[in-house]
């Protein structure tokens, strides 16, 4: 049946959703609210504490948080229009000072500055992002696994240098794809168990305050594991930024030699993958063509991560380790839409790789016709009692004499030039499917099979699921007690 929209004669079927929602999915442009919500709620958590220290009177923390609340429920609408030319910060407490005047409204800012607020704050706008990115390689990673599973008996060649070189599957190649995905996954988890773990509120502009605040309450109340331990480290360093950076540039690099190799196997000239309609588009100009052109979108978005990367660490380079702008805030100004570009690579991969069906026979046709047998025969020769070297000049040699009389040559007249040189040699079952299930060692194809599935990748897998719920549960916990918490302070003084 035909999508009228998508109809181009060639390509029965509009894209699909959930490869649109992939290609569609960017950053927002952070909004003036966006921002002040999260300053709102550093100031919920740090009011809490400023009253559990007995450094603010609690019933001026009760009106400054009802203000707050009231600010934060009406989109910050109050402020819109206005100037902020020192920042949006300042311009928020300037509006509470204004509403409640200077005892109040200035009793905010107690034991804070504006340096530490910032690190925070940047903290707590990372963890969505990081979380989703998260989100969607896991996702990715069970349908490598699965996949890998389904056509572990899908035989083709595996390449090096381009050419063919052994025989292999289908699934070992997805399989191996997941390995260094599932090292990412971990390393971008540390990141969360790391730096996005320690809260910098205390450190001030960037010696700290002799007044006694309670910083594990801030922490505790913002979801955080733990505090920063040194206040100029709290302020100078963007190691969060620069983490995240690096292990997203690494992950979109196993992703652009996914897409790469993704795409060279559904070229006409090699024809070994196929995809539905619905993830494939049309030329404006040329009818006959099916481009897997999402491909190319993984490709694009997965390199965007180095390009923040190297700006971020070039904003940080050579600078004093102190609060700056240039580290401080510079340096951080790409990072969320590096994030949401290699999540929608991620998403992009997952649906390339779910709707991408292999052609067992051309797979099969090509491992056949390249020689692949030309390594296992060796080894042949050597379990019959030859040396290695030797072994690989005679099988080289026989190839030779064997395109020299016939260009069309295959790996059958190679086996009967090796035969009539080592009679006593085991040259049976050398077919590319027979070797493929034979190599199980060193982690070769047949691995799959012989060690029944992925258990081992299946586990990590569930741990890796199990820790990012731990971290969202962390911080849905910890807003939920700030609510408690901040409302235990502003309903009584309201009663």
């Amino acid at each position: 049946m035909s999508d009228k929209a998508g109809d181009t004669g060639r390509i029965r079927r509009s894209l699909s959703r959930t490869a649109l929602r992939a290609l569609g999915a960017h950053a927002a442009a952070p909004s003036r609210a966006w921002e002040m919500g999260f300053i709102a709620e550093v100031d919920r958590a740090h009011l809490v504490m400023l009253v559990e220290s007995g450094l603010l009177d609690r019933t001026h923390a009760a009106r400054l948080l009802a203000t707050i609340g009231q600010l934060a429920e009406s989109g910050f609408a109050a402020l819109d229009g206005l100037e902020a030319p020192r920042g949006l910060y300042l311009l928020y407490e300037s509006h509470l000072i204004e509403r409640l005047g200077e005892e109040i409204g200035g009793a905010l800012h107690t034991a804070r500055s504006r340096n530490d607020l910032n690190a925070t704050v940047l903290r707590l706008q990372l963890r969505e992002p990081a979380a989703e990115l998260i989100r969607a390689l896991l996702r990715l990673i069970a349908i490598l696994l699965a996949r890998a599973r389904r056509f572990a008996d899908v035989v083709m060649p595996i390449y090096t240098h381009g050419q063919a070189a052994l025989p292999g599957s289908y699934g070992h190649y997805l399989a191996a794809i997941a390995q260094p995905l599932l090292r990412s996954a971990d390393a971008l988890l540390h990141c969360l168990d790391g730096d996005l773990d320690l809260c910098p509120l205390g450190a001030g502009a960037v010696g700290g305050t002799s007044l006694p605040i309670r910083t594990e309450v801030t922490a505790r109340l913002l979801g955080f594991g733990g505090v920063t331990s040194n206040s100029i480290d709290a302020v100078a360093s963007r190691d969060v930024v620069v983490r995240l950076l690096g292990e997203a540039t690494i992950l979109g690099t196993t992703l652009s030699r996914l897409a790469t190799d993704l795409q060279g196997w559904m070229s006409a000239e090699f024809g070994f993958l196929s995809l539905p309609d619905s993830l494939v588009g049309s030329s404006s100009m040329m009818p006959q063509k099916r481009n897997p052109y999402l491909l190319e979108h993984v490709q694009g978005r997965s390199a965007r991560p180095l390009g923040a990367l190297v700006a971020a660490v070039t904003a940080i380079h050579a600078k004093p380790f102190t609060n700056n702008i240039a580290a401080g805030t510079e340096s951080a100004a790409g990072v969320r839409d590096a994030l949401a570009d290699v999540t929608s690579a991620v998403d992009l991969a997952c649906v390339m790789v779910k709707g991408a069906a292999p052609r067992r026979d051309v797979m099969l046709s090509r491992a056949e016709g390249t020689f692949l047998e030309a390594t296992e025969i060796c080894n042949r020769l050597v379990l019959a009692g030859m040396p290695f070297r030797a072994a690989h000049h005679l099988v080289g040699e026989a190839i030779t004499e064997a395109l020299e009389r016939d260009p069309r040559a295959r790996g059958d007249a190679v086996i009967a030039h090796v035969a009539a040189a080592m009679p006593h040699a085991d040259l049976g079952g050398l077919d590319p499917r027979s070797i493929m299930r034979a190599s199980r060692f060193g982690g070769g194809p047949g691995s799959i099979m012989a060690r029944g599935g992925f258990a081992r990748e299946r586990a990590a897998l569930r741990s890796h699921a199990a820790g990012l719920k731990r971290w969202v549960d962390q911080w849905r916990d910890a807003a939920r007690a700030l609510d408690r918490e901040a409302a235990a302070i502003t309903v009584p003084a309201s009663a």
